[in-house]
């Protein structure tokens, strides 16, 4: 960390050669009088010019670092390893495609300093197409919201504004990056948004259509686990055994009731409720075991990295000798 920088800015790149030195300059003109800072390219793989770009105006300019990536690995990949290489204690990456505008940077910058850990875009008036890109947005935004919690209009936004001790408890897998917010809350983090503008893109191509949502909603259904179950797997495995086993005993009733009441003939060809309980019996078995693995699992992973299960903001106490009560931060 660096205390004489007060903004890192993070932009990931995957063919944007059209677009970089615009987008450079616009970062250059919203901060260089207000603010002291970095700006960190993440090249991801280009198979374009956009190497050679980003190496000129890295010479030019010793505030601009490069990182360059062996191969295409994602931008979730590209934005942690921006993260990582980030210095100031505000960070905020933003797209290279040159919709977002570095003009909003200081307004969120501001805004974090009203007591918010992180502050997120909303492209209010967005600028793409409705069916491929703004419905398929909405539909997933609403969709976040509600499993995780944390109600944002744009999950999708890529500007958005952080505090450095937020992003230092997050690992990023997969293409989570959209979900820094709801994942940050299960800390603690004190989240906000604000209208962001948002321009049309008039250089280089989309690289994401409809099959992202189908990407949103497994990544989410992996969030919603860690979010409620990563300390206690057992209670979704135990409780879809125990679903399962109740299951098993009605039909188990039921198959009794038609032998001994009904005299309805067991046949497998017959009363397939024969069969039905014994899978729900080993199924029951299975989902409880994978309970207990999970656990085990779970505890190893806490207990092996010395990762806590919880999150401090800070404490009070009173040393000894001391009248009056201190904080520390943690």
């Amino acid at each position: 960390m660096d205390k004489n920088l007060d903004i890192s800015v993070v932009i990931p790149v995957f063919n944007e050669q059209e677009n970089l030195g615009k987008i450079y300059r616009q970062v250059i003109d919203s901060l260089q009088s207000k603010y002291s800072f970095e700006i960190i390219f993440i090249d991801d793989g280009s198979t374009d010019g956009s190497c050679k770009v980003l190496e000129d105006i890295h010479l030019k300019d010793s505030r601009v670092k490069v990182i360059m990536f062996r191969r295409n690995f994602g931008q979730t990949a590209a934005m942690s390893a921006g993260f990582n290489h980030a210095k100031a204690d505000v960070i905020v990456p933003l797209d290279a495609d040159g919709q977002n505008d570095p003009a909003d940077i200081p307004a969120l910058v501001e805004k974090l300093k009203e007591g918010y850990d992180i502050v997120s875009g909303w492209r209010k008036d967005r600028k793409d197409r409705t069916i491929s890109r703004k419905i398929p947005s909405m539909m997933a935004n609403w969709l976040i919201g509600k499993m995780t919690g944390v109600k944002l209009h744009d999950y999708g936004c890529s500007l958005k504004a952080y505090k450095r001790e937020v992003l230092e408890t997050i690992n990023l897998y997969g293409e989570m990056h959209r979900f820094i917010p709801a994942i940050a809350s299960w800390s603690g983090a004190k989240i906000t948004e604000m209208v962001v503008n948002h321009h049309p893109r008039v250089a280089g191509v989309a690289k994401y259509g409809l099959e992202r949502t189908m990407k949103v909603f497994l990544d989410l259904m992996t969030v919603k686990f860690l979010g409620s179950y990563a300390t206690k797997p057992i209670y979704i495995f135990g409780g879809l055994g125990i679903f399962s086993g109740f299951t098993a005993v009605i039909c188990g009733l039921a198959i009794l009731y038609m032998k001994f009441i009904s005299s309805e003939h067991l046949a497998m060809n017959r009363n397939p409720l024969l069969l039905l309980t014994a899978i729900l019996i080993i199924t029951t078995i299975q989902l409880i075991l994978m309970g207990l693995l999970a656990e085990m699992i779970v505890r190893t992973y806490h207990e092996s990295q010395k990762r806590p299960i919880y999150v401090i903001r800070n404490i009070l106490e009173r040393k000894p000798n001391q009248e009056h009560v201190n904080e520390s931060n943690v």
